[in-house]
């Protein structure tokens, strides 16, 4: 791992997204909340959540940090028959917290999957991406395509 003992402690803050493409018939289970596994939604926020601490023993020479906070939303978006997920993660400590955010969308992305593969697989991940993070020597922001 990389040595980040002489780094400054400072707040740091990232935010993630991902998108999980379901289709027709599944949002209206999803809404409906009619699905065998239960509450979609739900699960996938706590998954997330859960994703976020357990980051460091999933990747490889990723720091183990001590988190200050931790927001998932999963959200149903019946026109588009996609699930969004958005997390928000928080810190203050040596080192960033990106990883923390990209995993706890990633975990929920896969739990949506898990929940509704019994109905369908033509369930598409997509769009796992970093939107910002700051508090470090960089801050991001993700710009907007036009």
């Amino acid at each position: 791992m990389v040595d980040v003992g002489e780094k400054p402690t400072s707040t740091r803050l990232a935010r993630a997204e991902a998108t999980v493409i379901v289709g027709e018939r599944l949002t209206q289970l999803i809404a409906a909340n009619e699905l065998a596994k239960g509450d979609v939604l739900s699960v996938a926020q706590l998954a997330g959540i859960l994703g976020a601490k357990r980051t460091s023993e999933l990747i490889p020479l990723c720091h183990n940090i001590s988190l200050s906070s931790v927001k998932v939303k999963a959200q149903l978006f019946p026109e588009e028959q996609c699930v969004r997920l958005e997390a928000s993660v928080r810190c203050s400590g040596q080192t960033g917290v990106e990883m923390e955010a990209l995993t706890a969308v990633s975990i929920a992305a896969l739990t949506v999957y898990d929940m509704c593969k019994a109905v369908s697989h033509d369930i598409c991940i997509t769009n796992i991406r970093l939107l910002s993070k700051s508090g470090g020597k960089r801050d991001y922001q993700r710009q907007e395509q036009s």
